[in-house]
């Protein structure tokens, strides 16, 4: 798995069409009224790496198993979700459980498709959606200050910091800010992560255009990048409806010819998908023999065992070493015995950290 997305946003901006495009099924039910999505629905990718392909090759491997991210198309939120409205109660539980926000803001206009707000204004519409995330995070450690005093108080191991941090973010809130704005004390982080808050999370904003509009964007978007920028997070220009036309071709060629007619070098996924890895310090390695060449999702400064864990939890318990390549000289020698006479494959121990591209075998015992 490469990371768990949930696409938000307030009703009839585009979240449903761009999931059907981004997974390429019709999962997702379209419709031109509020709350057409109750349910989630999620639905699974590859993720697209053209090194992955070149590793099965050198390797002769029987098989090729790329990585994998997941969508979670939420139905839209509206003013007042916090406290219920709009199913609201259910939408935010979904969304505490991916690991960043897909948040999609409606930057075209359509008089066929209304807007529960009026008007188009996505910084607006991106702030109504915030608001209600921090507001929901304000009731739930509300909640919990009272029972953790008692405990703090009782001298129970632990309360009193976490009640420290507890109050911090409970200002950082009062004051506006999302919780991913309070800069953390060595310690902190594991704390900061069980209480699992909704505005914790990474955000990417995802400006859905008209497909003219599909390369530089448009004012709407414009406007959406200096917002983005001043928040600390990133944005990205999509064309929903463009992407959907895309997904219904089946021959790889014919998408190349579509995308470069109208100026895009790569589909919105992949474009997605490089951006959501930057945005939660993801990286990927490879493993490959002759049965299989697999991608393998780790974050940035995971150590090789930990790693090795990923593929098998006997692979971590007995780690020996890390036969390591990096991707680029696995790829420019031709492989793993070219690589070794050349004197760039190197046995790292346990204290190596993975790095972009690496192909590796481990050796364990058992």
């Amino acid at each position: 798995m490469g990371f768990n997305c949930g696409i938000v946003g307030l009703p009839n901006v585009g979240k449903s069409t761009l999931f059907n495009a981004l997974t390429s099924t019709a999962q997702a039910e379209t419709a031109n009224y509020p709350f057409c999505t109750i349910e989630p629905n999620t639905g699974r990718v590859s993720v697209p790496d053209p090194r992955l392909s070149q590793v099965g090759e050198i390797a002769k491997s029987a098989k090729i198993v790329p990585a994998h991210l997941e969508f979670v198309d939420i139905a839209g939120l509206v003013k007042g979700a916090s406290k219920g409205e709009g199913l609201g109660n259910q939408f935010l539980a979904t969304i505490r459980e991916v690991d960043a926000i897909l948040h999609v803001l409606r930057c075209f206009d359509d008089r066929n498709i209304p807007h529960v707000e009026k008007s188009i204004n996505p910084v607006r519409d991106a702030e109504v959606v915030e608001t209600e995330l921090m507001l929901a995070d304000l009731i739930g450690l509300e909640k919990r200050t009272d029972p953790l005093t008692k405990k703090a108080k009782a001298g129970e191991k632990g309360a009193s910091e976490e009640l420290v941090l507890l109050e911090r973010l409970l200002h950082t809130l009062q004051d506006g800010k999302p919780a991913r704005n309070l800069p953390l004390k060595v310690g902190e982080e594991k704390r900061f992560q069980m209480l699992q808050l909704l505005t914790s999370k990474p955000v990417l904003y995802v400006c859905n255009v008209e497909e003219e509009f599909a390369v530089n964007g448009n004012q709407y978007s414009d406007e959406v990048t200096i917002y983005a920028k001043n928040q600390g997070n990133k944005s990205l220009v999509i064309s929903a409806n463009f992407e959907a036309e895309v997904a219904q071709l089946e021959d790889d060629f014919e998408k190349v010819e579509f995308l470069t007619a109208i100026g895009l070098e790569e589909t919105g996924l992949g474009r997605l998908i490089r951006t959501g890895y930057a945005l939660l310090g993801l990286i990927t390695y490879f493993t490959a023999n002759s049965k299989e060449a697999r991608a393998w999702t780790v974050t940035q400064g995971t150590k090789a065992p930990e790693a090795a864990g990923r593929i098998h939890t006997d692979f971590e318990k007995g780690f020996i070493c890390a036969e390591t390549t990096s991707g680029e000289d696995f790829l420019s020698l031709g492989g793993e015995y070219a690589a070794k006479v050349a004197g760039k494959m190197r046995q790292e121990g346990r204290e190596y950290v993975i790095q972009e591209g690496d192909v590796i075998l481990y050796r364990f015992s058992v």
